[in-house]
């Protein structure tokens, strides 16, 4: 069952009228919480990712290649200096910002972007220090084995024993002819996988494929498509993700290590524009099957799990940006997290949702890009 939270406007006129208008306040009801939305950043171009650091300051990448800074209320008017170079194009860009779970002793973070690779690119990782507003001490500590047009992946997360995990896409490998030889497939490359490193950028001694013959060490599972969403659920440790599948098929899935994930020999979507059929199938054998999917797409974007003290009825909801589908989708999940009890849509119709947050103070953040690059905004839900 699918619910659609419902905005509190007059009229459809000032429903049209505000969504043409910069971020501004607006109510919503919703299932067990009403609220409402309003402004924290403004003015930004294709905000990526958002992550705070203990002193309370809010980091935001944006596409371009830009970190900024929010500070007591306010987006400091400069980025920070020391970011490296990205490859700015199509779906290429600065993608995660991640403190190291140990910053207010180290102040280390990581960025993953669009390296320039000759006349490509390829996703990659630095490590730095931020003091005093700048990045010193970038080191880049992972870059992968993948190449193509789009499809970088890029999020990042670490979990609870301190590993790093990074998505990475299947760089827009054609889906044709012999499917199972698709980059995504081929265990010898960095496509459509997610990658798990210490926190150095060295692989771990029991990743699932070391010593496998023919297999990268830093894979921790694959057959992925377009890893959009990565987040450590807060209660039980598991390492949960979205990916975009292309004119359907979405997908949210439980990562386990060494599994794979069926793409492009199993899924749910279909060729753009034909619409012919991609898969042979939809299940095999071997390949393991999304907990939930989105046929038609909402392209999905980034992933929480949320359990602050704001929204107390919904703890354990997984939230889903939708891009295209321009919400976000709360999913009540059963008690061993199998299926999906109910799904409603959230914050519907204000933009393309790149990023979804839960902030230290446990309100829920969102962050809004403009596929042409054009001034977006970072917004808060409060409950009522």
């Amino acid at each position: 069952m699918i619910l659609r939270s419902v905005l509190m406007l007059a009229s459809t006129g000032l429903l049209l009228a505000a969504a043409a208008a910069s971020a501004q306040e607006r109510t919503y009801t919703a299932a067990q919480h009403d609220y409402r939305v309003v402004p924290v950043a403004e003015g930004l171009v294709q905000p990526w990712s958002m992550a705070w650091l203990p002193n309370g300051d809010m980091l935001l990448t944006e596409k371009p290649g830009r970190l900024r800074i929010v500070r007591d209320g306010r987006l400091l008017p400069d980025a920070v200096p020391g970011v490296p170079e990205v490859f700015y194009e199509g779906q290429g860009g600065l993608f995660e910002v991640l403190p190291h779970p140990d910053f207010e002793e180290n102040q280390t973070l990581y960025l993953s972007f669009s390296k320039p690779v000759g006349e490509g690119s390829t996703t990659a990782i630095i490590r730095a220090r931020l003091e005093n507003d700048r990045l010193s001490d970038v080191t880049e500590i992972f870059a992968a084995d993948a190449s193509g047009r789009g499809h970088y992946g890029g999020k990042l997360v670490f979990d609870e024993a301190g590993y790093l995990f990074l998505a990475m896409g299947d760089r827009m490998a054609p889906s044709t002819g012999d499917l199972t030889a698709h980059p995504a497939q081929d265990l010898n490359n960095h496509a459509g996988v997610i990658v798990r490193l210490n926190e150095d950028g060295t692989v771990p001694s029991d990743n699932p494929f070391i010593g496998e013959q023919g297999a990268l060490p830093e894979i921790w599972s694959y057959g992925h498509r377009s890893p959009q969403g990565l987040a450590i659920h807060p209660q039980t440790g598991a390492l949960w993700m979205t990916e975009h599948g292309p004119q359907g098929g979405d997908e949210l899935n439980l990562v386990e290590p060494g599994t794979n994930y069926g793409w492009p020999v199993v899924g749910f979507g279909v060729n753009y524009g034909s619409s012919s059929p991609i898969h042979e199938r939809q299940t095999l054998t071997g390949m393991e099957s999304p907990v939930r999917f989105w046929t038609p797409s909402i392209a999905t974007s980034g992933l929480m799990i949320y359990d602050g003290d704001k929204f107390p009825e919904w703890q354990g909801d997984i939230f889903v940006g939708g891009l295209a589908g321009e919400l976000i989708s709360r999913l009540e999940m059963s008690e061993d997290f199998s299926s999906v009890v109910r799904e409603e849509e959230l914050v519907y119709g204000m933009g393309r949702i790149r990023d979804v947050r839960q902030g230290p103070d446990g309100y829920i953040y969102v962050a809004i890009e403009d596929r042409q690059g054009a001034p977006t905004a970072v917004v808060r839900m409060e409950p009522l």
